[in-house]
């Protein structure tokens, strides 16, 4: 079983920085995808990033299409989310995520299987 544990959230003013860590643990970690979701108040869970975990190839959505980076520590099970110039509509609940289905859509949450328990992102204007 895996479990994802993530880290960083806070409260910041609008322009800060942040970032976010999820650390997965189990002996059947292997994911095709590890991705970041968020889900703002009384909204729907959505795509924020997701990056290969073999190869690295790494998508956005296009809220946060350069202002956050998504990074990953093979060795160490570890996933970043690095977000910049934040700003109130960033706040919301933020979950790490496993896909581990070759072909997937890796952007839509319905192919993600194991999630954490998120963090929670508060930025003020």
């Amino acid at each position: 079983q895996v479990e994802l544990v993530e880290s960083g959230g806070g409260l910041v003013q609008t322009g800060d920085s942040l970032t976010l860590s999820c650390v997965a643990s189990g002996d059947s970690f292997s994911p095709y995808y590890m991705g970041w979701f968020r889900q703002p108040p009384e909204k729907e869970r959505e795509f924020v990033a997701t990056i290969g975990w073999k190869s690295g190839p790494t998508y956005y959505s296009d809220s946060v299409k350069g202002r956050f980076t998504i990074s990953r520590d093979n060795a160490k099970n570890t996933l970043w989310l690095q977000m910049n110039n934040l700003k109130p509509d960033d706040t919301a609940v933020y979950f790490c995520a496993m896909n581990h289905l070759i072909g997937s859509n890796i952007r839509s949450k319905t192919n993600y299987n194991t999630w954490g328990q998120g963090t929670q992102v508060t930025v003020s204007s």
